[in-house]
């Protein structure tokens, strides 16, 4: 068993859930996060701890097939985040609205520059 993140987390982007995770398996795009399926030690610690409630154990319905993909092919592309930063500007008002996955972008996280 793995989590997975789902089309919830698309256009929120919260990292509360990377802050508590014990190995370091969360990966960061341009407006979404994922989870390597071959990183994660099944704790669970990271479901609580999400606002948008968009991770899921891969045997709940919510993990389908298609999220369990996107995960496992762009944690392979995208870097890899260790420490909780601040959510999409407009993450509350995106949260919990439908229809986002054909948003998602393929990009990795853009690098911080201050």
């Amino acid at each position: 068993m793995t989590y997975v993140v789902t089309e919830n987390c698309i256009k929120c982007k919260y990292t509360d859930c990377v802050e508590v995770c014990p190995v370091d398996c969360f990966y960061e795009g341009e407006n979404m996060l994922v989870i390597h399926p071959d990183e994660c030690i099944d704790c669970g610690v990271c479901v609580p701890e999400c606002p948008a409630e968009a991770i899921f154990a891969d045997n709940e319905p919510q993990a389908t097939p298609h999220w369990l993909e996107i995960n496992r092919v762009y944690a392979d592309l995208w870097p890899n985040i260790t420490a909780k930063k601040p959510p999409l500007p407009d993450a509350d008002k995106e949260n919990g609205r439908k229809g986002k996955d054909v948003e998602l972008s393929p990009l990795p996280a853009s690098e911080d520059v201050t």
